[in-house]
């Protein structure tokens, strides 16, 4: 078990160092972002009011699920425990300067998750049972087109379809059910078995089912979660100005707590800070395209709109508050602390009484579960691009077993996993993006050419 280890170590440095996916993903961020005017600057404020106000559109459009819906799927399949767990891990491996890097791959990240949502919906297709399917595997596929578009695009649905065993299984029901056993000492057997049944009476009822869940259950976790952090920071708000100071410096300086204040290598901070946010905000990983196409709508430049808030919730405001927490209380300075255990640690030193430790608990549950279900449609479309509708339902069956496999394994190897199997599904899509680059361009001027763009919403 220990050389597995070892090599899933080796590779994941590999896919996610300094010379492949880190500039990579920042790259092509930043290229999207000029390509496009900063236009996730621009129109943020639209975004959110169609996303958060509008929230539909006519029925007469396309499509399975609303505006609304589609957006609570991608922030159910994101705001999980990498907002936690994955938040507290890049704070005590790669230092306060982390949460600088994680800013960073959200801001550009906006740009990408932009790009995939509105490739997401132009090349969407309906499937044999009537149901929008997009994503990647179909942008690729038929927008890059030739034997090298559809290569990539079948390496997409391949990829994609492990990854989410990963990121979006293994690693939700690990940190829940060891979040419960140290909580409540209920043995991560049990919270598995329950995890499981709970995921599969869900996930069995599609996308319908799944994106009415989110709808109704992802407002309230988010709101519960900013309250208890800002509980934290306000009661320690004489520290938020050091903290914050110390995001800055840290981030071209490396200090960690892993390194024993030596003086890591900045290069851990970049590294802890692009990995665990792209986890937490999976922007660049393709994933949105497949919930944006799912969406009710007939103009592929709004829904992009809508999905970029799903970067700019997740990664500016909800990791943000999460690593100010860990940061101004110090616990990511707390020897044999890590993951969420350091997150209620912080909530705790505010809350007092063991509720820092339940709320965390509760939080991770919801956050987990949510994620399971999100994921589980991903992956789905990935198996039925690559074999039809006959391996929806395996998958499904196959996806909520493994959950209980994923509640019993250690924590340091589903982690690794995900990072690699994240990388070789981002791989392909930031390929396609940035082939396709000049058709979210053209999609997007003629979009905003039009004078009463704000009027037609």
């Amino acid at each position: 078990m220990e050389q597995l280890q070892a090599t899933l170590d080796q590779i994941s440095a590999f896919v996610w160092g300094p010379f492949l996916l880190i500039p990579l993903l920042l790259l092509t961020g930043l290229y999207l972002t000029v390509r496009l005017g900063g236009l996730q600057f621009r129109v943020l404020g639209h975004a959110l009011w169609l996303a958060l106000v509008r929230r539909k559109e006519a029925t007469s459009c396309t499509g399975d699920v609303s505006h609304y819906q589609a957006l609570a799927t991608a922030l159910a399949a994101t705001i999980g425990v990498g907002n936690i767990a994955g938040v507290a891990t890049a704070i005590g491996i790669g230092g306060p300067g982390a949460l600088f890097w994680m800013w960073i791959t959200g801001l550009v990240g906006m740009a990408t998750k932009y790009s995939e949502g509105l490739l997401g919906v132009k090349y969407r297709q309906v499937d044999a049972k009537g149901e929008q399917s997009g994503g990647p595997m179909y942008y690729l596929t038929n927008g890059v087109g030739g034997r090298w578009g559809k290569a990539l695009g079948v390496a997409f649905a391949l990829f994609g379809a492990i990854a989410a065993f990963g990121i979006g299984n293994m690693v939700q029901a690990n940190t829940a059910a060891g979040q419960l056993e140290a909580t409540w000492d209920i043995s991560p057997t049990w919270s598995g078995l329950v995890l499981a049944v709970c995921a599969a009476a869900v996930i069995l009822g599609g996308i319908k089912s799944i994106a009415r869940f989110a709808a109704g259950v992802v407002p309230l976790m988010c709101v519960l979660f900013i309250l208890a952090n800002l509980l934290v920071l306000v009661v320690f708000a004489d520290r938020l100005p050091a903290a914050l100071a110390m995001v800055f410096t840290d981030a071209f300086s490396g200090t960690s707590a892993a390194g024993g204040f030596a003086g890591s290598a900045v290069i851990l901070a970049v590294q802890m800070g692009v990995a665990r946010g792209i986890f937490s905000n999976e922007s660049g990983l393709g994933t949105g395209a497949i919930a944006a196409a799912s969406a009710i709508t007939d103009q592929p430049v709004r829904q992009a709109m809508v999905s970029m808030t799903q970067t700019f919730i997740d990664t500016l405001i909800m990791v943000t508050l999460t690593a100010l927490t860990i940061i101004v209380t110090g616990a990511w300075m707390q020897e044999g602390l890590a993951g969420a255990p350091m997150t209620a640690w912080a909530v705790e030193q505010a809350v007092g009484g063991g509720w820092g430790n339940v709320m965390v608990a509760l939080g991770v549950l919801v956050f987990s579960f949510t994620t399971l279900l999100g994921w589980c449609y991903y992956g789905e479309r990935c198996i039925e691009m690559l074999v039809g509708r006959r391996g929806v339902l395996p998958y499904r069956i196959a996806f909520s077993l493994v959950v209980y496999v994923g509640a019993v394994l250690s924590l340091e190897m589903v982690w690794t996993f995900s990072d690699i199997a994240n990388g070789l599904m981002a791989l392909p899509n930031l390929i396609g993006l940035l082939l396709l680059s000049g058709v979210v361009a053209n999609e997007t001027r003629k979009y905003f050419a039009n004078p009463e763009w704000r009027k037609a919403e």
